[in-house]
């Protein structure tokens, strides 16, 4: 009996718990997008996340499939709206904003997207993500149009993360937003993970390997490191090793 590859998921859920890289093409150039690929993968991380709040590139399709010819790891759309959908791709989060009450990061976007996904044939992986806040004012709160979950209000990102796991999402991602001046908080972490039986990404505001570590201690399956691989490989670098 002939048997099949393994999913993305199935692929990712089978490095718990580790670190995925998130490219921002805006911040990212084409041309070093290839070279980007090759480092993160090299050092560890178990898939590769792209996406951005805005994308103001024109270059997207070109940047993703740059990056696919120069890793072996899963690689995953991780849209900020409808437009950011790319054949290259492996599969992607099919996110819904469960944190804020705008419907169309709810469902709007979503709904705009699924053709082209279902043409490209893409893995989608239902992810429920919710904002937390992080101590300043991020990219995505303001593109969102939505409030993050304030920072002691735990059993409302508890509630939250029941909600999506109950929705039938795959993952639950706990998000403090590019350039948090703080990450999700341990506390947090630890309740949202107790709670629930699928597994949790969290990013944000990491920036040390004592942040990933306390994280990852709380119960995080998978952190996310993006801002930080823009201003230094030797921090990506020295947090994956802190976690692995």
């Amino acid at each position: 009996m002939e048997m099949s590859n393994p999913t993305v998921y199935e692929t990712l859920n089978s490095t718990i718990p580790s670190v995925i890289a998130l490219l921002d093409p805006d911040r990212i150039a084409p041309e070093g997008a290839g070279e980007v690929a090759k480092f993160v993968s090299t050092q560890g991380a178990a898939g590769i996340l792209i996406g951005s709040s805005l994308m103001v590139t024109p270059h997207f399709d070109q940047f993703i499939e740059t990056v696919k010819k120069n890793t072996d790891r899963p690689l995953v759309l991780f849209p900020g709206c409808a437009h950011q959908v790319s054949r290259h791709a492996d599969a992607i989060f099919f996110l819904s904003l469960l944190s804020g009450r705008n419907s169309e990061f709810l469902i709007g976007e979503q709904v705009k997207a699924v053709f082209l996904i279902k043409e490209f044939n893409l893995e989608v992986i239902p992810v429920g993500y919710i904002l937390i806040e992080s101590g300043n004012y991020t990219a995505v709160e303001y593109m969102s149009n939505t409030k993050p979950i304030p920072r002691t209000k735990t059993e409302i990102a508890v509630a939250h993360a029941l909600t999506g796991e109950y929705f039938g999402m795959k993952y639950i991602y706990l998000e403090a937003g590019s350039g948090a001046k703080q990450p999700v908080p341990a506390a947090m972490v630890q309740q949202v993970k107790k709670a629930i039986t699928i597994p949790l990404i969290v990013g944000g505001g990491i920036r040390t390997a004592a942040d990933a570590k306390t994280i990852m201690a709380a119960g995080a399956d998978f952190i996310v490191l993006g801002s930080i691989l823009e201003k230094s490989k030797e921090q990506f670098t020295d947090i994956i090793r802190s976690v692995s």
